[in-house]
């Protein structure tokens, strides 16, 4: 399960340190590098929740084991792209199996483990493996491009996903059908309308220009289509995704400060891997090592989150996570085309540990926000939400840094945004926590 989870998380970074490399080699601007990142999210984001509900109804093992294989197919089908568009259309398909390992791995480790004790420990592992691929994605691809160039980094995941496939087939014990469990397609469909429509706009919005008749016909489906979503949550039987949620206020403000933070987040890990790829002329194993510190940064900030909330309480760990890395934006801002990584490299540190001092307590009040019972899909929509974020933040500073005369412009736009983001994140989330949660 931890092999499900790692792979999904290492495609989530590992392909920013190629996308230099992509774009040398397949052609095309930072438009089709943001579809490249952002359709995987897309697609993750926008096929989660209902992922889950399709293993509790036909089994989690057997979805889990159709995953890893779609995930592995689309993996090699990514390898052997021969341009742009092909490559977009597979990192869709691996998007959509990154929807369906993740939910799944969580249901089939719960099955696995009984005693609390024992299913809390496994649990850790889980997230530890996904955090260490996390954390290794930016190195790890670098090396690989390096040694091997950027079909590599799409061709290590096949090993892995066939040794989780005879890992799942040997160990794993399938959970209870649950037939009654039906898949919303209708809300599936207007969700993925929604999300991609709103992406497109902030994409091709930095290309062709805000009062272009393509963007404003997509941000016109977007509205549309999310107006039809929230229609459709409101009167179906079983939602994909239960509005009586967010009758709850901490529930509401959690999954919307997810969603701020990996707007920040991985908005500026795009802009940054760009910036120090084409402006400060690193290599991708230089970029990767350069993104090293940053990212390891996070987890024993995770390890160290649990003991400050305890000590401050959630909502003030989740405010002072939220603005050390607001910090770690604004003090970038002298940012410039001769600025050394040296001088970058303390405040993505910054940036770093504020996620990691925010992830656990945010995750924490959320679920405790809820009854037991709703905890699968309350922890699956702060999934899509913060996937959500990520793409909204690929798409929107991706059209800010779009023009190459503009670029440093750009990423200082996009640090203010961040920051921003943040300090709002952080006054949402101490608000609530300062007044009473309402009934229900």
């Amino acid at each position: 399960m931890s092999l499900g989870y790692g792979v999904v998380q290492l495609d989530v970074t590992i392909v920013n340190t190629a996308l230099s490399s992509i774009g040398a080699a397949l052609g095309g601007g930072v438009v089709e590098l943001q579809w490249v990142v952002s359709c995987y999210t897309i697609a993750f984001a926008a096929f989660i929740l209902s992922a889950g509900a399709l293993g509790d109804r036909i089994g989690a093992k057997r979805v889990f084991m159709a995953g890893f294989a779609l995930f592995t197919a689309a993996s090699l089908g990514c390898a052997l792209a021969a341009n742009a568009t092909i490559l977009i259309a597979a990192r869709c398909v691996q998007g959509v199996a990154a929807a369906i390992l993740v939910p799944n791995s969580l249901a089939l480790l719960s099955h696995a483990y009984h005693e609390d004790k024992a299913r809390s420990r496994a649990v850790a592992i889980w997230a530890a493996g996904a955090s260490l691929a996390l954390t290794a994605g930016p190195l790890v691809g670098g090396a690989l491009i390096t040694l091997f160039g950027w079909r590599s980094i799409f061709l290590v995941n096949l090993p892995i996903g066939l040794t989780g496939l005879w890992l799942t087939l040997r160990v794993a014990h399938e959970t209870t059908a649950l037939l009654e469990r039906k898949v919303d397609l209708p809300g599936q469909t207007a969700a993925t309308v929604a999300l991609g429509a709103l992406a497109g706009a902030l994409i091709e919005g930095g290309a062709l220009g805000w009062d272009h008749p393509l963007v404003t016909a997509l941000f016109l489906v977007a509205a549309l289509a999310g107006v039809l979503f929230v229609w459709r949550e409101a009167r179906a039987s079983q939602p994909m995704l239960p509005l009586s949620l967010f009758c709850h206020r901490m529930f509401a403000l959690t999954a919307l400060v997810g969603l701020m933070v990996n707007v920040a987040f991985y908005g500026l890990i795009f802009v940054l891997s760009l910036y120090l790829q084409e402006v400060n002329g690193l290599s991708p194993f230089a970029t990767g090592l350069a993104f090293a510190p940053m990212l390891a940064a996070v987890l024993p900030a995770n390890l160290l989150a649990p003991h400050l909330a305890e000590r401050l309480g959630a909502p003030a760990a989740i405010a002072i996570g939220a603005g050390l890395s607001a910090l770690g934006c604004l003090a970038m801002l002298n940012i410039a085309p001769t600025t050394s990584y040296v001088a970058l490299c303390g405040q993505m540190i910054v940036i770093g540990t504020g996620l990691g001092l925010l992830v656990p307590p945010l995750t924490a009040t959320l679920l405790a926000s809820v009854e037991k019972a709703r905890s699968g899909i309350a922890a699956g929509v702060l999934n899509a939400t913060r996937q959500t974020g990520s793409v909204l933040g690929v798409a929107l500073f991706g059209s800010l840094i779009g023009k190459s005369s503009a670029f440093v412009e750009g990423t200082h736009a996009s640090l203010v945004i961040s920051a921003f983001v943040l300090l709002a994140a952080a006054g949402a989330v101490l608000w609530g926590g300062a007044t009473p949660r309402a009934a229900g």
